[in-house]
């Protein structure tokens, strides 16, 4: 049975004509299985976001016909969720697939301006020793802050014959650092990288790491691409002891956590799921695009829904060991590890 909401004149969208503005939809009208399935949040959410976003997408404009927030937060929602404007969102809201891409630029801008209110990084004795309790309840690895990846989304080769976005495997990407805490919350989310940048180049690059450069107590946990630091504890390569491989053990089942977020934000948000395609933008907007999916992501978990709810379950990704000239390595770093190990692992 077809969906009784109001269809709305793609003219009256475009040229402004008429008194009113374009606020007939009703979202009560919209089943909660409508809502869940094509744009993949629950009813409650939805008008939480709506409330968020108000002042930024009621703009002032001499047009007599705006389109309401709802119905914008609504187009935003179903691209992110299929990563497509050709699909049933036109006959469900009402709108032109131009009129969706605009209201997808319009509530992508309100959700990255929102991002320093939902990713942040807290680390006041009270929220460090919280991270510590739930981290060490997953694999009982001690005085971890978070863990630490960067990822790549596709994107369409930009217009110049600039390579860096092309990445080792190929395809043209932008990188997104990620932190994340026990629970799948993203600490922190740096989305604006060239895909064709080294995972340890873009950490070397970034606000983490000037953050914790002078860390002295607790760190991160990164895989074996990043170097050893004594705030980032990566994996033993070539483990020899029964402690060194417990230690190994734990680390993977704890750094594993930002894999699973990731996968979960990719199968929610499809736009990202490049074996659905590529995001048809510039690298800009595309990693503005990423950041606004991290801030819904973020949003949602605070608001009670499961992270990891729609994870996708998928092998992760073999990488190479990060292999260190001899003057890279930190000293100071593999004693705090070898202490780590023995005092934690044996």
């Amino acid at each position: 049975m077809a969906i009784s909401i109001a269809i709305l004149d793609c003219d009256l969208l475009l040229h402004g004509r008429g008194q009113k503005t374009l606020d007939r939809f009703d979202l009560g009208s919209v089943s909660d299985n409508v809502l869940l399935t094509q744009f993949g949040f629950p009813r409650e959410f939805i008008h939480y976001l709506v409330e968020l976003l108000r002042d930024d997408l009621s703009r002032r404009t001499l047009r007599s016909r705006a389109i309401s927030s709802e119905v914008q937060v609504l187009a935003a929602l179903g691209f992110y969720t299929s990563g497509s404007y050709q699909t049933y969102m036109g006959d469900t809201i009402g709108i032109s697939q131009a009129s969706i891409s605009r209201c997808v630029s319009n509530v992508t801008k309100a959700l990255v301006k929102q991002a320093p209110q939902f990713i942040t990084f807290k680390r006041d004795p009270s929220s460090r020793e919280l991270s510590y309790q739930e981290f060490q309840r997953v694999a009982g690895f001690p005085e971890v802050e978070g863990v630490l990846d960067c990822v790549q989304v596709a994107i369409k080769a930009p217009n110049s014959e600039d390579t860096s976005y092309v990445n080792r495997r190929g395809f043209h990407s932008v990188g997104c650092q990620l932190v994340c805490d026990a629970r799948g919350l993203l600490l922190s989310a740096e989305t604006h990288w060239p895909g064709g940048l080294k995972d340890t180049e873009v950490l070397e690059r970034s606000a983490i790491y000037k953050q914790l450069q002078n860390n002295d107590k607790g760190w991160l946990l990164g895989d074996c691409r990043y170097p050893l630091r004594k705030w980032l504890m990566t994996p033993v390569t070539s483990p020899q002891t029964p402690a060194e491989f417990q230690y190994n053990l734990a680390h993977a089942a704890t750094h594993e956590i930002v894999d699973r977020t990731f996968r979960a934000i990719q199968t929610r948000f499809r736009c990202l799921d490049s074996t659905k395609g590529y995001l048809q933008y510039s690298p800009e907007r595309s990693s503005s695009i990423l950041l606004a999916c991290c801030v819904l992501h973020n949003a949602s978990l605070q608001s009670g829904l499961d992270a990891w709810t729609m994870e996708r379950t998928v092998p992760p990704e073999q990488h190479e060991s990060l292999e260190q000239r001899p003057e890279e390595r930190d000293s100071h770093a593999e004693e705090l590890r070898k202490e780590l190990i023995l005092g934690h692992f044996s």
